[in-house]
């Protein structure tokens, strides 16, 4: 009897080893992990959004729009902050819209002239009014 007991106690033994190495053992191969590089996110010009930057057509390089002059969506007589910019070099402004895609390029003849880029219009008045067909979108300081 003791033997027939201690017979089974080692049979048993490595029978659950023989599991678990086989629990373990995967037929299929693990993929390696893809490591996301931060700040790896540069768009066709080398602009890194991930770090705020934008492309700018104006200054013809990556800008953080933030740094410019804030615009605030208008909307019968109520604002709203939105995250819309307008950066200045010379006579020339360039609009970055939350409702655009693209940036706009709006062009001033002298001094104290308004930006002007077909049914767009930015007015320098009480800080600035963005205007598109004669009604106001946008206002900043």
């Amino acid at each position: 009897m003791k033997k027939m007991f201690l017979f089974l106690i080692i049979a048993s033994t490595f029978s659950c080893g023989k599991k678990v190495s086989q629990e373990n053992v995967s037929t299929t191969p693990k993929e390696p992990k893809k490591e996301v590089i931060v700040g790896g996110d540069a768009d066709s010009h080398g602009c890194k959004a991930s770090a705020g930057y934008t492309w700018s057509t104006l200054k013809k390089e990556c800008i953080r729009v933030f740094d410019g002059t804030k615009l605030s969506h208008y909307d019968d007589g109520k604002t709203y902050t939105t995250a819309s910019f307008v950066i200045f070099d010379g006579n020339k402004a360039e609009l970055f819209l939350d409702t655009q895609k693209e940036s706009i390029i709006l062009e001033r003849k002298s001094e104290g002239d308004s930006w002007v880029n077909g049914d767009w219009q930015l007015i320098p008045w009480k800080g600035y009014v963005l205007k598109k067909n004669g009604k106001i979108l946008y206002t900043g300081e």
